[in-house]
């Protein structure tokens, strides 16, 4: 009996450390230099209704609670670096303009096939802080995946 204890007590311990493992391998990852696209998601506009805006991550996340669907601005995730499809849902970017410093925070609600981002126009407006991003039609960015 105790031996079927520990056996169990070690196998819930491999499992917190697998899953604590696939979350840092997440956390942190990073990219230079791509090219950040916007979309018009205005999910302010429609309740950040994942369904409303029929987002690729709204099979997964439609269900969470407003503050959770809420909390950041939107992006399309398709870049260089880090998980795709659904394996890239809800988690979180830092995306800094490279011209001008200007950070934010985003959730990756959908997929994209430019090569980057496609962040929500707010988003993208919010750190195009010298409307040069508005002018080309896209932003240089950086970005790096982290905990939110």
């Amino acid at each position: 009996m105790k031996m079927e204890s520990v056996q169990r007590s070690l196998s819930l311990l491999v499992l917190c450390f697998l899953i604590m493992g696939t979350t840092m391998l997440v956390s942190g990852q990073s990219a230079n230099n791509v090219r950040a696209t916007y979309n018009n998601y205005n999910p302010q506009n429609i309740n950040w209704d994942y369904n409303r805006a029929s987002v690729y991550c709204a099979t997964w996340d439609a269900n969470q609670p407003l503050s959770w669907r809420s909390k950041y601005g939107w992006t399309a995730f398709c870049g260089p670096v880090g998980p795709t499809g659904r394996d890239s849902c809800g988690k979180c970017l830092r995306v800094t303009n490279i011209a001008t410093g200007a950070q934010t925070t985003v959730r990756i609600v959908d997929q994209c096939h430019n090569g980057g981002l496609d962040l929500d126009v707010n988003v993208f407006n919010q750190i195009d802080t010298n409307k040069q991003g508005y002018q080309q039609g896209h932003l240089q960015v950086n970005y790096v995946f982290v905990n939110c």
